[in-house]
């Protein structure tokens, strides 16, 4: 779901990714943060604030002070402060956006004990890093079977190495509280190193996994939201959707986030719309709501001894009617406020697949009446030969005289050049031609 500090495929980077961009700004779509003060400079006098925002794996991201007055910049890759030893982060914000971004979610920026900046990370920081960061695949799976082999009712989601390689954190998911004593003994005698146990919520860990939600874009808690409302089905009510529960909720189990999104419009639209348990008081009998469509503007209506024949009615006309009912008022029927439903036709594509040739474009090949000409005097000034050379061979078994054998060639060079049009031309010098210009 992100570049080399949020993703978890081997080399750092999500599949697809070409790599287009500068990642450290962010590219890839991971909690990012325009920094729109990037182009001003600041007033003079003035120092740049000293904090900056770190991110780290997946969603978490933290803030850190400036002490040793580190020129940082939006993509660099630092150490920072950790509990015991440090840890390895990238830079994701600088400047007056961070003072923002910490009021914001609520952190002093005038508090002295925040996390410091030690350094820009050495390419000796970032390997040791990386190998840490192969690692987290193969050990979330040995801790997986450690906990089936306990028997612990939890889900191992994540897990995540501080920089140095000397503590891991372990993310779970349980309904109940779990005993995970004896599984931080197995494991910290397993791989070597300190264990901690987190324990989060199914949004949370949705957050931290990311995924592709049914509408086919990334999960909006993985993207960009960070700040979780509650949902409730009313939600849904109000956006006359079907209450399925397959449909309505997200990967993580819980009703989707972006049911919310809507939720204020709708309340609007609803305002001056009539309510769904209307009755409409007619001369034919009581009509009752079967179907509202609030932007459109329209609602259904269908008698009580009649529920399959709906009329369809506008909002104005609805009023209307419950307006004159107020005043015990009765419409001789619904068939006079009834819109007529226009039915737009569909465009229907017929399938022409094989009805047009593939060679329709080709030009026709030209008939070669030369070639055909020159043949067929050929055929015949060779037939002539046959049959004379046939009468030559006929006297007696006698071999002719030399003067008949060149009268005879004489004859046959004759039909030649009478069958052959081009006989009696001139051959061409080529000595005499003039050589062209190269």
């Amino acid at each position: 779901m992100g570049c080399s500090s949020c993703a978890t495929g081997d080399d750092g980077q999500p599949r697809g990714c070409k790599n287009n961009g500068t990642c450290g700004t962010d590219g890839c779509n991971k909690l990012t943060v325009f920094d729109w003060l990037s182009n001003m400079a600041p007033a003079g006098g003035t120092k740049l604030f000293d904090c900056v925002e770190v991110r780290f794996k997946n969603s978490r991201k933290e803030f850190f002070r400036n002490t040793e007055n580190l020129s940082l910049s939006i993509g660099d890759i630092v150490a920072t402060q950790a509990e015991s030893g440090h840890d390895v982060g990238m830079v994701t914000l600088v400047g007056e956006l961070v003072k923002v971004q910490m009021k914001r979610k609520k952190v002093n920026h005038k508090d002295q004990e925040l996390p410091k900046v030690y350094r820009k990370a050495s390419q000796g920081d970032i390997d040791k890093w990386q190998k840490c960061r192969d690692r987290e695949e193969e050990i979330k799976k040995r801790s997986r079977e450690m906990a089936i082999i306990l028997k612990l009712q939890m889900k191992i989601s994540d897990v995540e190495f501080q920089g140095d390689g000397s503590k891991a954190t372990f993310y779970y998911t349980a309904e109940d509280r779990v005993d995970f004593r004896q599984l931080i003994k197995d494991m910290a005698k397993a791989f070597g190193i300190r264990i901690e146990m987190r324990q989060i919520g199914y949004r949370q860990e949705a957050q931290r996994l990311g995924g592709i939600g049914s509408c086919g874009r990334e999960l909006c808690c993985s993207t960009w939201l960070t700040d979780f409302r509650s949902v409730s089905t009313s939600a849904a009510r109000y956006q006359q959707l079907s209450l399925n529960p397959q449909k309505l909720a997200g990967q993580c189990g819980k009703l989707k986030c972006c049911l919310n999104y809507e939720l204020d419009l709708y309340l609007e639209a609803l305002k001056d719309f009539p309510s769904q348990d209307t009755k409409l008081f007619t001369e034919k009998g009581i009509a009752y709501c079967q179907k509202t469509d609030i932007f459109k503007e329209k609602l259904w209506f269908s008698y009580k001894d009649d529920p399959a024949n709906w009329h369809t009615l506008s909002k104005e006309q609805v009023i209307e009617v419950l307006e004159k009912n107020k005043k015990k008022e009765k419409v001789a029927s619904l068939e006079e406020y009834a819109v007529e439903n226009i039915v737009e036709e569909k465009v229907v594509f017929e399938n022409v697949v094989g009805q047009d040739s593939l060679t329709r474009f080709d030009r026709p090949k030209r008939s070669n009446s030369k070639n055909r000409n020159r043949n067929k005097n050929r055929k015949q000034g060779n037939r002539k030969q046959q049959t004379n050379n046939k009468n030559n061979h006929g006297n007696n078994g006698q071999k002719p005289n030399k003067k008949q054998q060149s009268n005879n060639n004489q004859q046959d060079n004759n039909t030649n050049k009478s069958s052959n049009p081009n006989a009696n031309k001139k051959r061409r010098n080529n000595k005499k031609r003039k050589p062209r210009n190269a």
